[in-house]
């Protein structure tokens, strides 16, 4: 696999391998490994801050799980699609960030499809893009949490899929979480930012109008369902906040049905963003929302503007 990373990157390095680079700035956000890290509540930051900044940013993805982009097919994603159709990550980020956003196997002709539809957007963020070298990037953000690294080799031996040397590579790197000797060593003078993923309330899925404080909470059993990259990580925010977790971890990108919700009694149900778009169509009265917002360190936001700025000059 190694050998399949190095030679496929040398292929686009020589030319012989063509990226597609498109007449907007391309700002990618991605991670080493298979899933974990975080990377859809930084998209959700991310244009955020774009739209602050005066711009109109879109968004690509590849629709993971989703029929709409199987076989090189290409979708608009409505705010209240259907997961199964376009894929769990890409209908939340469509709800969180009222951007416009399409799904396909081919990023650059996801992005064209996306100029077409809305031409107004002058920049596009490619969702989980760093090893899709076909799409030209303009700047590139990795997403770093050094317990999805596991022994830190690559596929399939460990969960990477290119070598943590990679990193040194971006331009800039949030870490959630602290970072070894290693790490630190591979991302070398590239700018580290920390990250973290925070929320103070949750969401009744029948009624999203109906919120309580997490802390309201506390004490109580919860039944936790997640099928997430990392599902510990979302116990773990329970459990922190004081509620006696009965954990239930499924597959990332699972495709819950209204029996994985039955469990016996009448203790809440709480889960993330993630797994709620795929369960508010059947889910029991007493379920609900925990979602989750990326608090980027201090200086972030501003290096990533500047950067865009100083393409935008130099281009």
């Amino acid at each position: 696999f190694a050998l399949l990373v190095a030679v496929r990157r040398g292929l686009y390095a020589c030319g012989l391998l063509r990226s597609i680079r498109l007449p907007v700035p391309v700002v990618v956000v991605g991670n080493l490994t298979v899933g974990g890290s975080g990377k859809t509540p930084v998209v959700d930051w991310l244009a955020g801050v774009l739209r602050v900044a005066g711009h109109h940013p879109g968004i690509v993805s590849r629709g993971h799980g989703g029929t709409a982009s199987a076989q090189g097919g290409l979708a608009l994603v409505p705010a209240d699609g259907d997961p199964g159709r376009y894929g769990d990550e890409p209908v939340l980020l469509a709800r969180l960030t009222a951007c416009p956003l399409v799904v396909g196997q081919d990023r650059p002709a996801a992005a064209r499809a996306l100029l077409r539809l809305h031409p107004e957007c002058d920049v596009l963020i490619a969702d989980d893009g760093m090893q899709h070298y076909h799409l030209a990037r303009d700047l590139e953000i990795a997403v770093v949490d050094a317990a999805t690294l596991g022994n830190r080799l690559l596929l399939p031996a460990g969960p990477l899929r290119e070598p943590l040397a990679r990193l040194a590579e971006v331009d800039l790197v949030l870490a959630h979480g602290e970072l070894d000797a290693e790490l630190r060593a591979a991302i070398g003078g590239v700018p580290v930012f920390p990250m973290r993923l925070f929320g103070e309330e949750v969401v009744a899925l029948a009624d999203p109008a109906c919120r309580l404080p997490l802390a309201a909470l506390r004490g109580r059993r919860v039944h936790a369902v997640a099928g997430i990259g990392r599902p510990q990580r979302f116990f773990d925010q329970l459990a922190a906040a004081g509620l006696e977790v009965v954990a239930h971890a499924f597959p990332d990108h699972h495709r819950f049905v209204a029996a994985d919700l039955v469990f016996g009694d009448a203790s809440p149900i709480l889960m993330t963003a993630k797994d709620a778009v795929k369960c508010r169509a059947f889910a029991p009265a007493d379920c609900w929302e925990y979602p989750v917002r990326a608090q980027i360190g201090s200086g972030a936001a501003e290096r990533i503007l500047e950067k865009l700025e100083d393409g935008r000059t130099s281009a």
